[in-house]
């Protein structure tokens, strides 16, 4: 017992940069106090004494505003980092070196007896407010962002954000390849989401916006290929759109990630007069702008 609380006290050290020492942890750390009243409850529940052990359980949750049900199955080195308003529910599992943040629902979505609660691999790091719903699998280092609401299950090694909860792909350059060992190193993903975290939304959007001015580029060639051999009459051109990329708070006033490396801005000055693109048309007067 009292190796298991060195371990988590250990565990907190690594993961909580405003840990000091561990009396300070021991004594004033509700996460820490809801884990260790919760293997007393467990075993409680184990030996078929399950009022007692929701009594402790409850006792635990007074002192902590920490709920977790005594049937619930928890791992080694397993944080609740600050704790207010975390709920665990009865059928949950919990692997090794999980971290929850605070306000955050292990929750069923449904009335039926049996299995109806999440199961997280180990190395998940759940977000704050984050709602987990359902008896859905979460991988193995799956990254959970504040406030997101997952009813699906989760693929090892991803990142989910939103509501309902997305997919987000990490960057796989070298650059954030070294961020992400020296994040791993430190042990410290606060929150589960990073500041360079793209937004899935803004990206899908601006993926499709590349496309559009992509094939609007082409049908504008093919229409002054067609005027010039007099196939068809006077093409006006459409405006350019210079100004139709998302920018989402994630991106930090960056093009999102996967879109056109140069941007829209160089789409849109392919299509204007004098441009390598407009050498079909022989006659610059005829265009309209």
């Amino acid at each position: 017992m009292f190796e298991r609380i060195r371990e988590d006290i250990a565990c907190i050290l690594d993961r909580d940069p405003a840990a000091r020492n561990g009396f300070e942890i021991l004594t004033t750390y509700p996460g820490l106090h809801a884990v260790v009243a919760h293997r007393l409850s467990s075993w409680l529940w184990r030996a078929n004494l399950k009022w007692l052990a929701r009594v402790v359980a409850n006792v635990a949750r007074l002192f902590t505003g920490i709920e977790i049900h005594p049937g619930a199955r928890i791992g080694r080195r397993f944080f609740i980092d600050h704790g207010m308003g975390v709920v665990i529910g009865e059928t949950a599992i919990i692997g090794d070196d999980c971290t929850l943040y605070h306000g955050v629902t292990l929750g069923g979505t449904s009335w039926e007896k049996g299995k109806r609660h999440p199961t997280l691999g180990n190395d998940v790091v759940v977000g704050a407010g984050a709602k987990v719903l359902g008896p859905i699998e979460i991988g193995d280092g799956v990254r959970i962002g504040s406030n997101a609401v997952v009813n699906k299950s989760v693929k090892p090694g991803a990142t989910v954000v939103g509501v309902p909860g997305r997919l987000v792909e990490r960057p796989s350059s070298a650059q954030e390849e070294r961020r992400a060992n020296t994040a791993k190193r430190i042990g410290f993903d606060a929150y589960g989401a990073t500041r360079d975290t793209p937004d899935p939304v803004a990206h899908a959007v601006n993926c499709m916006l590349d496309h559009i001015h992509l094939l609007d580029k082409r049908l504008e060639a093919m229409a002054l290929a067609l005027e010039r051999q007099g196939i068809s009459g006077h093409f006006n051109h459409l405006p350019d759109l210079d100004a139709c990329e998302i920018h989402s708070t994630a991106d930090d006033g960056e093009p999102a990630p996967g879109a056109a490396s140069t941007g829209l801005a160089r789409v849109s000055r392919d299509l204007r007069p004098g441009s390598p693109d407009q050498t079909l048309n022989q006659n610059p007067g005829k265009a309209e702008r």
